[in-house]
């Protein structure tokens, strides 16, 4: 399978809960994973979808699932996760005593491991424990609610970890998550992301699919330089 440069994951916290299988199926052919918002109303203050919901949509569609788990106790639930067939499986650190351990049972399991990193969370004390993960997600908002305003300044986040990821040659997804969309998603292009996150900016536009495409083109060119 080519892997490819860039990543744009459309979230379904912006989709139309009541059609979400038509919702997802409506950006197949232009996105690269289908990212999945899991709250629990206890690690953060919002209550989203479950591992059913999960189970059911995976049989819908052949988009890998980039899974983001917004909660407590991701010991218990996470490898539930993989087992459901998600390609990816991210946890917060916030929420987890040993990122590492967790990681490898999500490998065992068969998925990517993700370690997610809120708004006031610094990366300095993870970055050593980036080579047991798959992907690194950043937050560019505080977790918890779609639709908020993209908070440029955890952009320097990003550009240390891709200094980092850079300098150990480490084979690692640096996603940006909050607030992606075309006024954005080209500075963190240039920070150093290379998978990004989109809810409102694809499934607020009238054409989804044309929607990711376009955030795509924004950030290859910003990614080039050009």
């Amino acid at each position: 399978m080519t892997v490819p440069p860039l990543i744009v994951a459309p979230s379904i916290l912006a989709a139309d809960f009541a059609r979400l299988a038509e919702e997802v199926r409506a950006v197949e052919g232009a996105a690269d994973w289908l990212h999945v918002d899991v709250m629990d109303n206890h690690f953060v203050p919002n209550l989203t979808i479950g591992l059913p919901v999960v189970q059911s949509l995976r049989a819908a569609t052949e988009l890998p699932f980039d899974v983001h788990l917004m909660i407590t106790d991701p010991h218990r639930w996470a490898p539930g996760y993989a087992d459901a067939g998600a390609y990816n499986v991210t946890f917060h650190a916030e929420a987890c005593d040993n990122p590492v351990a967790l990681a490898k049972d999500l490998r065992a399991a068969g998925a990517k491991a993700g370690l997610a990193i809120d708004r006031d969370t610094p990366i300095e004390p993870y970055l050593e424990l980036l080579p047991s993960f798959d992907t690194l997600l950043i937050m560019t908002i505080k977790a918890g609610f779609g639709g908020q305003r993209f908070l440029p300044e955890l952009l320097d986040k990003v550009s240390a970890a891709r200094r980092h990821v850079d300098a150990g040659h480490l084979e690692l997804r640096i996603e940006v998550d909050g607030g992606i969309a075309a006024d954005t998603i080209e500075q963190a292009a240039a920070a150093g992301a290379d998978a990004f996150v989109a809810g409102t900016a694809v499934y607020g536009a009238d054409d989804p699919a044309e929607a990711v495409r376009r955030l795509r083109g924004l950030a290859e060119r910003a990614a080039s330089g050009v």
